[in-house]
């Protein structure tokens, strides 16, 4: 966006919800309110709901209640259990390695000592992680770690750490999940006609505006706390891991309110997602954990190509095994490599990844006899919502936890698995904090309603459909695994217009899912091009051809 369009963004799009109330206007009240259903919101969500018997904990999804980026998570989760052959300082060591010199160390040490609790907490809330037959845990070894330290549950551990926290989580009274309902933004001072800005100190949060599915009506929620488990923004390119819900919608909502944002250069490409061709959207996960069982990367002539660009071959870190795909598919003229499965066991293979196994058949591929094509895809933002150790924002009692939130664990690239950790460790730290803190916090009054006066419905959603194809299509070619100065310029400016049809439609219609989606995911996608070209260096996930090398000046992008 050009500088006018950015000052614009940030007045307008609240104007509605400023003024006078719609008739629809439903009000809500609770003390600790959660927008997401993944492991780091039910993690939080269960603990402050048993530790506060007499307080009201609402859960928001917008879809089922189980459809959240942990549920697609396939590989596991990393944590030291095998004190014998390993340690919380390779741990440290395998992360800082990984992200590039812009890890906090000190919340690096946090996740990785205290990441084993959180894991013994969620087995014996029922998770089921994979044994050997002598019962000790079935450890598996992904790109960058020195040792064999992932748990799993076959192919799909998040699904069953998902299952097993949402069965904990519906046996207690005092917390209800509200399905299908959309957060379109925060509450805060904005709204009572206070001027806020970036510079506003102790601008703070009394609940959201969000539109109800089912009863299609706008239901004002005021909380006395409030956290953001959003999940990610993978559906601002076209082809993804993430499921359609990860739109990153609490990282838009976040930079409306003049909360700070870190890092949104960093956007990891899974180097392995499942190649379909014309198949667009959501792509099927190969996990990590194949290679880590001895599976090799190869190209259309069959070489094993990875040993000519990092000494640790199919079991490098993932960006640098993705910029060589990228490169190979580039060299080659293809549109995928292959990942070739054929020389291990199949009835192992089968045991372990039986979802993976399943998919491929269900398009003519037998592992024991073809290699797999795969491709990069989008896979995790390791930037997102700044927050600090306890999983504290910019904006008072508002807490951001998982992958929109940037609490330092990652760097310039995230190890693989350390995801579900950290959504753990820092949702039960949120929760330690805020159950001191909501002692002394009010529930606002007088907040105004939604206001829908001089809207009508949309009447064509080919604007909306046809702008997100465009969003997708520029940020694939311009913001992808390598970029160049020249692209993100081409990029922002496509961004300028976009954004500036898609306000202009916010601001005479109607409110709906699709509609926010894109206009959050319009916001995101300028963060992550603005971010890229604060950075001149190549670091980590983020790779100019123009800044190759790597700077001096170890720094974090905040907007």
């Amino acid at each position: 966006m050009s500088a006018w369009a950015e000052i614009f963004c940030i007045i307008l799009p609240l104007k509605f919800a400023a003024t006078a109330a719609s008739e629809s206007i439903v009000r809500m009240q609770t003390d600790f309110l959660v927008v997401g259903s993944g492991i780091a919101g039910l993690t939080y969500a269960l603990k402050v709901a048993r530790a506060c018997p007499d307080q009201k904990v609402t859960v928001i999804t917008k879809a089922a209640a189980d459809e959240t980026n942990t549920k697609y998570a396939q590989g596991g989760i990393a944590g030291v259990t095998d004190f014998e052959k390993d340690s919380f300082q390779k741990h440290i060591q395998d992360t800082l390695v990984a992200g590039d010199g812009l890890c906090n160390e000190k919340v690096v040490e946090i996740v990785v000592k205290e990441g084993v609790e959180r894991i013994q907490e969620l087995i014996n809330w029922g998770a089921q992680f994979d044994k050997e037959d002598d019962g000790d845990y079935s450890l598996g070894k992904e790109g960058g770690h020195s040792e064999n330290r992932i748990l799993h549950h076959k192919d799909v551990t998040g699904k069953e750490m998902e299952r097993a926290l949402l069965e904990t989580v519906q046996r207690q009274s005092n917390l209800t999940i509200l399905k299908h309902c959309f957060v379109i933004d925060l509450i805060t001072q904005h709204h009572l006609g206070y001027l806020v800005t970036k510079s506003t100190p102790d601008i703070e949060c009394y609940g959201v505006y969000a539109l109800n599915l089912q009863t299609n009506q706008i239901e004002k929620i005021v909380a006395r706390i409030t956290l953001l488990a959003t999940g990610g923004n993978g559906q601002i390119y076209r082809t993804t891991t993430n499921p359609l819900i990860a739109t990153g919608d609490g990282i838009s909502m976040v930079y409306r309110a003049k909360g700070r944002i870190e890092n949104m250069e960093f956007i990891q490409f899974h180097p392995t997602a499942l190649y379909e061709p014309g198949v667009r959207g959501q792509a099927f996960l190969i996990t990590e954990a194949v290679r880590g069982d001895g599976a090799i990367l190869r190209n259309k002539l069959g070489e094993a190509f990875m040993e000519r660009y990092d000494s640790r071959k199919d079991l490098a870190p993932r960006d640098i095994v993705a910029r060589a795909i990228d490169s190979e598919m580039k060299i080659d003229g293809t549109e995928n490599v292959y990942l070739d499965c054929r020389h291990m066991d199949k009835e192992k293979f089968i045991h372990h990844f039986p979802n993976i196994y399943e998919k491929c058949m269900s398009i003519g591929i037998d592992v024991s006899i073809h290699m797999i094509p795969v491709a990069p895809a989008a896979h995790y933002s390791c930037g997102g919502i700044k927050t600090d150790e306890y999983a504290r924002t910019s904006i008072r009692n508002l807490y951001a936890a998982g992958e929109c939130a940037s609490t330092g664990l990652h760097g310039a690239n995230r190890l693989a698995s350390n995801s579900l950790l950290e959504a753990m460790v820092f949702g039960h730290r949120a929760y330690l904090d805020s159950v001191e803190k909501i002692k002394t916090i009010h529930v606002a009054e007088q907040l105004p309603d939604w206001d829908t006066r001089g809207t009508t419905k949309p009447k064509e959603m080919i604007l909306i459909t046809q702008s997100l194809k465009e969003l997708q299509l520029l940020m694939s070619d311009y913001v992808g695994i390598v970029r160049t100065n020249h692209r993100l310029i081409r990029a922002m400016k496509r961004l300028d217009l976009l954004w500036e049809e898609t306000e202009q439609l916010y601001q005479t219609t109607t409110v709906s899912p699709q509609l926010c989606e894109l206009r959050n995911m319009i916001t995101v996608a300028y963060l992550v091009v603005k971010s890229a070209q604060l950075r001149h260096e190549s670091r980590g996930l983020h790779f100019n051809t123009d800044f190759p090398g790597k700077s001096n000046l170890l720094q974090n992008i905040a907007l």
